[in-house]
């Protein structure tokens, strides 16, 4: 069994607080971008429409403080559990999501990290299964960890004791299907001497 310090198996764990900063920091420069393509050419118009402006203004912060209000919610819903053979998690305000990924499904690990999460300290670990590998979207995202590196080894020595032929970052050996081929070549040879015996 696989023994970890940061991220002990059969106990759910939450991201760190800082996710919540980080969403509300993208959030803000979206709000930023936005006005600054509403609200900036309206003022420099030689007549601004300060009514216009003003529910603008006001729409953005009402919308800035329910998304507050949400970045919370969904944080407080959020956990993920690594047990022996799989790996579960749950999420959602209003529309509450929950999954469970066998480690044996498991095909790639990817650590994200952007430059605001970078200064918080955090990473997203993206999670490939073989159902979802075909996909652009990953089937799990765990999100706002600080130590996304041991958690992504640690996932991969699950991944590799639960008999998967990878080692969760995509460029593990191929499953062994030695048996069959061994046949199919031993069938060739069969046929290629027949062939041989029919020439002579």
């Amino acid at each position: 069994m696989v023994k970890n310090q940061i991220f002990p198996l059969n106990t759910a764990f939450k991201p760190s607080p800082a996710l919540k900063t980080w969403f509300i920091v993208d959030f803000i420069l979206v709000i930023v971008l936005i006005l600054s393509c509403t609200i900036v050419p309206l003022i420099i118009a030689s007549e601004p429409d300060w009514i216009i402006m003003g529910l603008i203004l006001a729409g953005m912060l009402l919308l800035t403080v329910i998304f507050v209000a949400w970045v919370r919610l969904y944080y407080v819903s959020m956990w993920y559990e690594l047990r022996d053979d799989e790996m579960s998690w749950k999420r959602g305000v209003w529309f509450r999501r929950t999954g469970i990924v066998p480690y044996n499904r498991i095909t790639n690990l990817d650590v994200i990290q952007g430059p605001v999460m970078r200064m918080l300290g955090i990473s997203t670990l993206s999670v490939q299964t073989a159902g979802y590998s075909g996909q652009a979207v990953p089937e799990i995202r765990i999100e706002g960890i600080e130590h996304a590196e041991d958690l992504r080894e640690l996932i991969r020595s699950l991944v590799r004791q639960s008999g998967l032929h990878g080692d969760g970052t995509g460029g593990g050996a191929p499953p062994i299907t030695l048996p069959t081929d061994q046949k199919i070549i031993e069938e060739l040879v069969k046929i290629r001497l027949l062939l041989e015996q029919q020439k002579k």
